[in-house]
């Protein structure tokens, strides 16, 4: 039954700004605190008070345009937009209606099929509502602190038609967001939220279907969940001759399951209206083009620029980009150090095993020299690779002097050639069976015999003096 059909999926996507002050007030935005602490009779709309644009906001939000390829209007209006819920205290949300601040532009990203691009419609500037917490000792409590918060909503066109496509875009706009400095995107802070509008068609037609909105899903799988749970339900109530109804749905995060929450309001309910209390803004090219140079390199060209660079492989460069810190930190390293590939190697390994899922800069040392020093300790023979990664935890943690804890802990690697043709000699004189094997064409016994040097060694021979002066003893022999 659901092979007939296909789902058309829109997005609105909410990213909190990273500024240190509400949009409209001079409150902090800091998560965590206790709840309505952080208000002021401005942000809670009281009587005679009058909002001020953060510029901060404003700047914020053209960066995301210009990071997903929009157009940015050179004129910012303002409008209210009217509704009544319990945590929106004015009774009416200040947002932008018919000229967002930026328009038409898209997000291109990779698909195991290939690449997908999805055309984003608009992006708007508004302020965000406050939070219902629902408790069974109490009843339904108000949170405030969230009122005002500055917001950008990502209005995709309805192009989407799948939960693997709709992630995807997610993922790739969270982090273009990250880079650019818009949004710290912690969807387990609500920083990043997503609205899906869902609607089914037949394959093969064109007309859209009637859609409904699951507000405010809170993570990747819920996302996922919530579409392909509404996309099932909405192709079973069609298939046994019901009617899908224009509304909005409440969606168990857990299961995906959705639930009529109300019927979806209409644009004339919501009475825009310009707001009174803020001027347009005029936006100057040469501040534009000012905020365009301050863009950071995106994680694309940069996964470019290392496999042209360093000669990284597309996977390994796309994790490297995959956080901002990990980037930052492997750049500083490779400008220190010519052992690029063990560098990558080792950040995507020992050290990417011990990072948390969206590290930050404070989970990485402070300065990269010690453990770009590490590196190069290994690429030039002087630790095998099992002392390498010790001493880059080591270093990891807190050291600073990576020669000087490699001498203490005893973790060199002998290169000494005499050294190693006594190990490979006194081996060869215990067990005899050695060399008999070899004489006899059994030439697989060479990495046995270089297995015993290596354990004679304590592993601290260099393994590529131990193959080169092996092949000339038994050459010899």
């Amino acid at each position: 039954m659901l092979e007939h059909y296909e789902a058309v999926i829109g997005l609105e996507v909410h990213a909190e700004l990273a500024t240190r002050s509400k949009i409209f007030c001079a409150c902090p935005t800091s998560f965590g605190a206790s709840p309505n602490t952080f208000c002021c009779p401005i942000c809670m709309g009281f009587p005679g008070t009058l909002p001020v644009l953060n510029r901060t906001a404003l700047l914020l939000g053209v960066k995301a345009g210009l990071v997903t390829g929009c157009e940015i209007s050179r004129e910012v209006r303002f409008h209210r937009k009217h509704y009544t819920y319990p945590d929106l205290p004015k009774s009416y949300q200040i947002t932008q209606y018919d000229c967002p601040l930026c328009t038409g532009g898209s997000l291109t990203f990779s698909l195991p099929t290939g690449e997908r691009t999805v055309e984003i419609t608009r992006i708007h500037l508004e302020e965000d509502a406050g939070k219902l917490l629902h408790t069974k000792e109490h009843g339904t409590l108000v949170d405030h602190n969230r009122c005002g918060i500055p917001l950008i909503e990502v209005v995709t066109q309805p192009t989407i038609h799948s939960s693997e496509e709709a992630v995807a875009f997610l993922k790739a706009l969270r982090l273009r967001l990250i880079y650019a400095g818009v949004s710290d995107c912690k969807m387990q802070e609500g920083s990043l939220r997503c609205d899906v509008n869902l609607s089914v068609r037949k394959k093969g037609e064109t007309s859209l279907g009637v859609r409904t909105e699951m507000k405010n899903l809170g993570s990747f799988s819920a996302v996922a969940k919530a579409i392909d749970s509404e996309f099932r339900r909405q192709v079973q109530v069609l298939e046994n001759g019901g009617e899908i109804y224009r509304e909005t749905r409440r969606v168990d995060e857990t299961t995906g399951e959705s639930f009529l929450l109300r019927r979806k309001e209409t644009e004339a309910d919501y009475r825009f209206l310009p707001e009174p209390d803020l001027p347009p803004f005029v936006l100057e090219e040469e501040w534009l083009s000012s905020v365009a140079e301050e863009l950071p390199e995106l994680p694309e060209s940069r996964g470019e620029r290392y496999q042209k660079q360093y000669g990284l492989s597309e996977e390994e460069a796309r994790l490297l980009t995959a956080s901002p810190a990990l980037s930052d930190f492997f750049q500083s390293c490779a400008e220190e150090t010519p052992y690029v590939k063990l560098l990558a190697g080792l950040l995507l390994g020992e050290i990417s095993r011990r990072l948390p899922a969206d590290p930050s800069a404070k989970d990485f040392p402070k300065s990269s020299a010690p453990f770009s020093k590490t590196v190069t300790l290994w690429g030039e023979g002087k630790l095998n690779s099992t002392a390498a990664k010790k001493l880059a935890l080591l270093v990891w943690q807190g050291e600073q002097d990576p020669v000087a804890v490699m001498e203490r802990l005893n973790l060199g690697q002998i290169s000494d050639p005499t050294v190693i043709r006594t190990w490979i000699l006194s081996v060869l004189e215990e067990d005899p069976s050695f060399l008999d094997s070899y004489r006899k064409g059994k030439t697989n016994v060479v990495k046995a015999i270089a297995g015993a040097v290596m354990a004679r060694s304590q592993g601290k021979a260099d393994p590529v003096w131990v193959n080169r002066l092996l092949a000339e003893v038994l050459s010899a022999r």
